[in-house]
C-alpha cells in the first residue's frame, strides 16, 4: 500500500514553524554569542517593529501622538492579536502594569529571554515615541520560567522608575 504523502499527518504549518525558527535562532545565538549580546541583536528588530507597529496605530487613530490611554490600549490590543492575551493589571500617570498567562511566541520561548526583549523593545518604543520616555521592567517572564509575565512601563524618568532594572526608550 502506497501512502501518498499529502495525506501523512505531518504537524507543520507557517506559525509552529516560525516559532521554532524563531527558538532556534535565538538558541543559536544566545550559545555562541551570550544573553546579553543576543537580546542586544533582538532588540534592534524590537525596535523596528515597535516604529512600524507605532506607526500602524497613529495612522488608525488619525493621531500624530497617542496618549497614554491609547498607548495602554494598543500594548494590549497588539499582544491580543497575535496571541499573547496581555491584559491591564494597574495603570496611572506614572506607570503601566500588563500581565499575561501565554506568549506570542508560545512554549518556544522557554528558556530563551533573550525573546523578551522583542516584547520590551516594542512597548518601549511605542511609549517613548508618543510620551517621551519609557523604561520597560519585565519583573516575570515565561521564558525564565514564571506562570506569566508581568511587564511595568515606567512613564516618567524619576525616583521610581530609577529604583528598578530595566530598558529605557526616549523619543527619537
Amino acid at each position: 500500500m502506497t501512502i501518498k504523502l499529502q495525506e501523512l499527518q505531518i504537524p507543520l504549518e507557517r506559525d509552529a514553524f516560525m516559532r521554532e525558527l524563531l527558538h532556534h535562532l535565538s538558541g543559536a545565538l544566545e550559545d555562541i554569542i551570550g544573553l546579553e549580546e543576543a537580546s542586544g541583536f533582538i532588540s534592534i528588530v524590537g525596535q523596528k517593529m515597535g516604529e512600524n507597529l507605532n506607526n500602524i496605530y497613529k495612522d488608525a487613530y488619525q493621531v500624530k501622538n497617542l496618549d497614554r490611554k491609547q498607548i495602554t490600549q494598543v500594548l494590549v490590543d497588539l499582544k491580543q492579536r497575535i496571541q499573547g492575551d496581555f491584559y491591564i493589571d494597574y495603570e496611572d500617570d506614572d506607570k503601566i502594569v500588563l500581565r499575561t498567562h501565554s506568549c506570542p511566541f508560545g512554549e518556544k520561548v522557554v528558556g530563551r529571554p533573550s525573546l523578551c526583549m522583542m516584547t520590551s523593545n516594542v512597548f518601549g518604543t511605542i511609549t517613548a515615541d508618543n510620551l517621551g520616555y519609557a523604561k520597560v521592567s519585565l519583573e516575570e517572564t515565561i521564558a525564565k520560567g514564571n506562570d506569566g509575565c508581568k511587564i511595568v512601563i515606567y512613564l516618567n524618568d524619576n525616583e521610581q522608575s530609577k529604583a528598578v532594572k530595566g530598558n529605557e526608550y526616549f523619543e527619537v
